[in-house]
């Protein structure tokens, strides 16, 4: 797959990518769909994110080199585009259900500035691609080589940790860790009402649970004095051992994870929370109630409706109505099947 990927992108303006990366069903192997192997399924549609320096420049060259990905947007020009991209919705521009013949395959590909990608990892402005990075991806262009993307992806992670350790009781499972992660960006959205399989999370940590595992491990380290991980009999229905875990749920413990939320579910905990003051009364506060659960996962899905909504309805002019009527049947196919 490797390859064809490669094969993919290279037509596309690279100069300005600082970071690329393959997600969704198509990449990664989830309940429901068959096996994912050296050739995409058909009808299935793999869906690529490129980070850019610059968005103006790399909307130019691509709508030069390939209008017909574009709706009818591309008329007002690369300018709008790129601001269109900026200030509506979560920073992506999206193009939708584009066949790349020659390959047999079709794509959907978004676009989104570094700037915005960075923000959205490290304070949880959207939600929206921050939430996609929170679950394993394919990348394409390896983001160890940039310094401060790489510094925001961990800094992801280790929040997407430390909000599930705060949902989760003192003793889990590695399936309800991974359950709770991949779920943070999905309970919120309002597609999960209608258009997706409400097994959708379980159906994505099902079978990348050593995927998940690989992918926070590092973040678990950082967290050694109030996360135990233990080996303990198997899995149901398997012979692979269970991964247990054990964490500290003190007050201090609390109070510590909640002063390291993001700068926007801090905001958001601060209005949800039965309490009045600046966010070190509201942590006091929350880390000794038995409502913290309940309070953190409601300010997380403030976050994710409003990205899930505003860009939904932004990708309907980005996409144009007939693609966005197709990708929408093609969604809830994928529903009714699994």
């Amino acid at each position: 797959m490797m390859d064809l990927y490669r094969r993919t992108v290279t037509r596309f303006p690279l100069g300005s990518v600082s970071y690329m990366f393959a997600y969704g069903s198509g990449v990664k192997q989830q309940v429901g769909y068959g096996e994912i192997g050296a050739k995409p399924a058909p009808n299935s549609v793999i869906d690529l994110v490129f980070c850019v320096r610059d968005s103006l420049g790399f909307h130019a060259e691509n709508i030069h080199r390939h209008p017909s990905h574009y709706s009818a947007l591309r008329h007002l020009g690369p300018r709008f585009v790129a601001r269109y991209q900026e200030r509506v919705g979560a920073g992506v521009y999206f193009n939708t259900l584009v066949p790349l013949q020659d390959l047999g395959l079709t794509i959907k590909y978004g676009v989104v500035s570094q700037e915005s990608l960075i923000e959205d990892l490290k304070h949880w402005r959207h939600l929206y691609l921050a939430g996609r990075l929170q679950k394993p991806v394919t990348d394409l262009v390896n983001p160890d080589d940039n310094p401060l993307l790489k510094s925001a992806l961990d800094q992801n992670l280790l929040s997407a940790l430390l909000v599930a350790l705060l949902l989760l009781p003192e003793r889990f499972t590695a399936y309800d860790l991974f359950l709770a992660i991949a779920g943070l960006s999905y309970k919120g959205d309002f597609r999960m009402i209608f258009g997706e399989n409400k097994q959708k999370v379980h159906n994505i940590v099902t079978p990348q649970i050593s995927e998940f595992f690989a992918l926070y491990q590092p973040s678990m380290s950082r967290l050694e004095p109030y996360l135990a991980v233990n080996m303990h009999g198997q899995e149901p229905g398997t012979r692979k051992p269970a991964i247990l875990f054990e964490q500290d749920k003190s007050r201090l413990a609390t109070s510590q994870h909640l002063r390291r939320m993001p700068k926007e579910l801090r905001r958001r905990l601060q209005s949800n929370a039965a309490s009045r003051g600046d966010f070190p009364e509201v942590v006091e506060h929350l880390s000794l109630s038995p409502l913290l659960p309940k309070v953190l996962q409601a300010s997380v899905n403030d976050i994710v409706w409003r990205s899930s909504v505003t860009q939904s309805v932004k990708n309907i002019a980005s996409a144009g109505v007939f693609k966005s009527l197709i990708y929408s049947y093609r969604k809830a196919q994928k529903t009714f099947a699994v």
